[in-house]
């Protein structure tokens, strides 16, 4: 459901950069719909060893997916279990801690700063669309103090988003997904879902609807949302006899935690294409495209639908990770060049003394 244009906006908001580990290159595009609700996040500097990447998609409005896109990435390198190294129980607690700083006073205050339009009765708030750089991660000490104002009892936004996040540090990925955009690794050109989508029709996401008080109707939950599993929609939480990840919709996240190896080629996060295509797509391109983020803008070119019928037609957002060489590669290349280079110092000096010696 959503309001489309009758021409799709294709202009492109695209990024690129590395460090000694890794490449990404991102792309976004509105595509047919009436507003852009993706935002995303792409740090490869988390802190000196750890990437961040995540994708987020709105919907009833964009700034969840903007609040995610500047707050997230700061409030899984802040608790307690980063800091012990355990990666997964950190970004797990920051999904949940999402809606929790979106309540209250200070919740709202920050939902407006992001926002550029406002209903104070329906909670609804929307705004143009932003993604952090290194330089905006918000890594400073914020305590998110409680704030008293009129907007105390402010039960949070009526919209929400998605969220798929992938952590990297050394040899070790994590990937945190609620709602149903995507993350797929290619392993020797083997494509392999490391997320899953959450929908009402899933056997262990109806039993939860139902047992909070909901209902399925026409694949939607209470007929209106189609996921099972979001950041914000704070309408289907309201049960305050329920803890949150038992809740209507629960921002509670899938966690993934994969042993990175030497055929690991890339790692995608996305809302577009199924995930073989996905990856062949992406080696039939990587090498004949001058930056990563033009595969990206291609790969967003070929998801878009020809109409407004059929798939397609939503908001897109892509970050296409490249792992480079591997360390174990690269010390063995390094001994190479010295061996080699230590070969050829030999022969030189052989020569010389020959020459000395005639």
């Amino acid at each position: 459901m959503g309001i489309y244009l009758s021409t799709p906006k294709t202009d492109k908001l695209s990024e690129d950069g590395e460090n000694d580990k890794l490449k990404f290159g991102l792309s976004s595009m509105q595509g047919w719909r009436a507003s852009m609700e993706d935002a995303h996040s792409a740090l490869l500097n988390l802190d000196n060893e750890t990437s961040f990447f995540g994708v987020f998609d709105g919907h009833g409005g964009r700034v969840v997916a903007k609040f995610c896109a500047k707050y997230l990435h700061s409030q899984v390198l802040r608790n307690e279990a980063y800091s012990a190294g355990d990666l997964g129980t950190a970004v797990h607690r920051a999904f949940f801690r999402m809606d929790e700083m979106m309540r209250g006073q200070r919740g709202w205050r920050e939902l407006s700063a992001l926002g550029d339009k406002i209903n104070k009765f329906s909670g609804m708030i929307e705004g143009l669309i932003w993604s952090p750089r290194g330089s905006d991660s918000n890594n400073g000490q914020d305590d998110w103090s409680h704030e008293e104002g009129p907007h105390s009892d402010f039960a949070g936004p009526t919209c929400g988003s998605t969220a798929c996040v992938a952590l990297i540090r050394n040899n070790q990925l994590v990937v945190a997904n609620a709602g149903d955009s995507r993350c797929v690794i290619s392993r020797a050109g083997q494509a392999y879902n490391l997320s899953r989508d959450h929908k009402p029709e899933l056997e262990t996401e109806r039993e939860r609807i139902l047992k909070a008080g909901g209902f399925i109707h026409m694949g939607r939950i209470n007929g209106s949302l189609n996921l099972t599993r979001a950041i914000g929609d704070m309408e289907f939480k309201q049960n305050k006899f329920l803890p949150p990840e038992k809740q209507i919709v629960t921002a509670n996240p899938d966690i993934n935690v994969v042993e990175l190896c030497d055929d690991d080629d890339f790692l995608v996060v996305a809302d577009c294409m199924s995930s073989q295509q996905l990856v062949d797509f992406i080696h039939e391109h990587i090498q004949k495209e001058s930056s990563l983020s033009a595969v990206c803008e291609r790969v967003l070119d070929r998801c878009l639908a020809p109409s407004t019928i059929g798939e397609g037609c939503d908001n897109m957002t892509m970050v296409l990770v490249q792992f480079k060489k591997p360390i174990s590669q690269s010390k063995k290349a390094d001994v190479g060049e010295q061996s080699a280079k230590a070969v050829e110092e030999t022969e030189i000096k052989i020569d010389a003394a020959e020459e000395n010696g005639s």
